[in-house]
């Protein structure tokens, strides 16, 4: 198999289950490093298991995190099986956890023990609520974060309304992303000193980060800004519209697209009501505007309004559905939805890498592993013969296929 990528040459061992540390594997993956993912026993990554959906079996939750690894399954728990890793961390380049916060310390296998036998590693911990603090040993998920760092409070469409969180895991994936930046700026800083060092990161961070513009509200006014369903909490008009026949983001967020709007909607009188003269009294005003838009919008089917938002230069697009989206022309131009080879599937769609390169092109070359199926290969790159590697599979320190 053809490598190709920045990054190829790194060696990437991924102790990581479920999301935000199988998000930053498969980020570097994609960018070429050789990311061994290490699966515990006996049943492998949680995502496995997390079906319904799946394709003849598989599930599709796993594949589309894990795809550009080599798989492995070790048992952690037993002498032999700890060995193995050891052996693969003594020469890695990087690792990447996300296990609760004591699991590896109480492996011996945590960051201040790998760093004397390995001093060039870059180790990259994620967890729910960071390595420091009061809550640093709470377990976290996606929904905990959300909830913790404000954004659930922001989300959905208006006071008095249940709480709501983004449809997406935005805290998981945005602590892989995170975790994936973090690991490059101490790779650079490796290649200036030859020097590895711990890169710390955790979902609530990521949850935090997302949250510029209603903490510069808070920190500004004392007052927690409250949820407002699409609308943004410092411009209008810049929020979903309702029209004929379904619904169209409004990005008329400066006073040169407010004026190119009120002339596309044929109602130029709005630029000179002193409600709406500018940005300021337009949000004060947001409700009566918002009715004055949506009244208007409601006359004109979605694709005739795109058509003469975009002709005038005004921001704006539809909302789609996830199908749609996985079929939108730009979504497939930018190749974000591609072909990969499955060793049991054969060929199947995933999500293409979200980063391109004009010299060392990323991509997708291989599929989702199967657990276990690297296993026998990447012991024999760590010299283990194959009278060892049954043996230690037959005694349960491994699944090798």
């Amino acid at each position: 198999m053809t490598e190709c990528g920045p990054l190829v040459g790194l060696k990437v061992i991924e102790l990581a289950h479920i999301m935000a540390g199988p998000v930053c594997g498969m980020m570097l993956a994609d960018m070429g490093a050789d990311v061994i993912k290490i699966e515990k026993m006996p049943d492998g990554d949680d995502t496995r298991r997390m079906v319904p959906p799946t394709l003849d079996g598989e599930s599709a939750a796993f594949m589309i995190l894990n795809r550009n690894k080599r798989g492995t399954s070790i048992n952690l728990k037993s002498a032999a099986g700890k060995a193995v890793l050891e052996k693969m961390l003594a020469t890695a380049d990087i690792v990447i956890e996300n296990y609760r916060p004591d699991t590896m310390h109480r492996l011996g296998l945590g960051y201040d023990v790998l760093h004397k036998k390995n001093p060039a590693l870059i180790y990259c911990q994620i967890t729910g609520f960071g390595r420091t603090g009061p809550y640093a040993n709470r377990a976290g998920f996606d929904l905990i974060a959300q909830g913790h760092s404000g954004i659930m409070s922001v989300t959905g469409e208006g006071p008095g309304r249940p709480p709501v969180k983004a449809g997406t895991p935005i805290t998981d994936i945005g602590a892989g992303i995170l975790a994936a930046m973090g690991v490059l700026a101490a790779y650079v800083h490796r290649l200036k000193t030859g020097e590895g060092q711990l890169v710390d990161t955790s979902l609530l961070e990521a949850g935090v980060a997302t949250t510029y513009w209603q903490s510069a509200i808070c920190m500004a006014t004392g007052n927690s800004p409250k949820a407002i369903g699409s609308a943004h909490p410092l411009s209008a008009p810049y929020q979903a519209m309702q029209t004929a026949d379904g619904w169209i983001n409004i990005g008329a967020a400066n006073q040169a697209n407010w004026q190119r709007l009120v002339e596309v909607i044929e109602m130029p009188e709005l630029a000179g009501d002193p409600r709406f003269t500018d940005n300021a009294v337009r949000m004060k005003n947001l409700d009566v505007l918002i009715e004055i838009l949506t009244a208007r919008f409601r006359t004109r089917q979605t694709s005739d309004w795109l058509a003469r938002l975009e002709a005038a230069g005004v921001p704006a697009g539809p909302v789609l559905s996830i199908s749609e989206m996985l079929t939108d022309p730009q979504v497939l131009a930018r190749e974000m939805v591609v072909d990969v080879k499955h060793s049991r599937l054969g060929h199947m769609k995933t999500l293409g890498p979200p980063v391109k390169f004009s010299s060392t092109p990323s991509g997708v070359k291989r599929g989702a592993p199967l657990l276990g199926e690297h296993t026998r290969e990447v012991l024999r790159e760590y010299g283990y013969s194959e009278t060892e590697i049954k043996y230690l599979a037959a005694n349960g320190d491994i699944i090798a296929l």
